[in-house]
């Protein structure tokens, strides 16, 4: 089922947020969202990174341009979404020098003391400011909440 304009404009923006994390440090689901400007919708980030098209997809946005792996969830750990998965984003972030631990129970963890990002602002926000531009905001109502659409 092709997704409706909003969700298209919802999930670009997570990409196009996702894509400004550093290489080497991580953020949360949550604060993907608060840099959005929603900060209610932490699980629809999830949601954009499940589905998130593989490289092989020729998709504008994908996971060879779009590091997923750099978003875990706001207590550091690796969220487990299907068999392995969570080894495999642990794998990801280990070869950009993020250090992953297990707790007993097996849960990956990353030091968000170390490694985290939490930016007030996205930095291509702050770049855009700085050069005398700003996006154009406009409102729309959607369903029961506002979203913000770049014009």
């Amino acid at each position: 089922m092709p997704r409706s304009e909003e969700a298209e404009w919802w999930a670009n923006a997570v990409y196009s947020a996702i894509q400004e994390i550093p290489h080497g440090k991580v953020t949360s689901y949550g604060h993907i969202a608060l840099l959005l400007g929603e900060p209610q919708r932490p699980r629809q980030v999830g949601v954009c990174l499940k589905s998130l098209a593989g490289a092989e997809s020729g998709a504008h946005f994908n996971s060879s341009n779009v590091p997923w792996q750099r978003v875990i969830n706001a207590k550091g750990m690796i969220s487990h979404r299907g068999p392995g998965s969570a080894e495999r984003q642990a794998e990801a972030l280990a070869t950009e020098g993020v250090e992953v631990t297990r707790d007993s129970m097996g849960e990956i963890y990353v030091d968000f003391s170390r490694y985290g990002w939490f930016p007030s602002r996205l930095p291509s926000e702050e770049e855009q400011e700085a050069d005398g531009g700003g996006k154009k905001m406009d409102s729309c109502l959607c369903k029961s909440h506002s979203v913000a659409h770049v014009a």
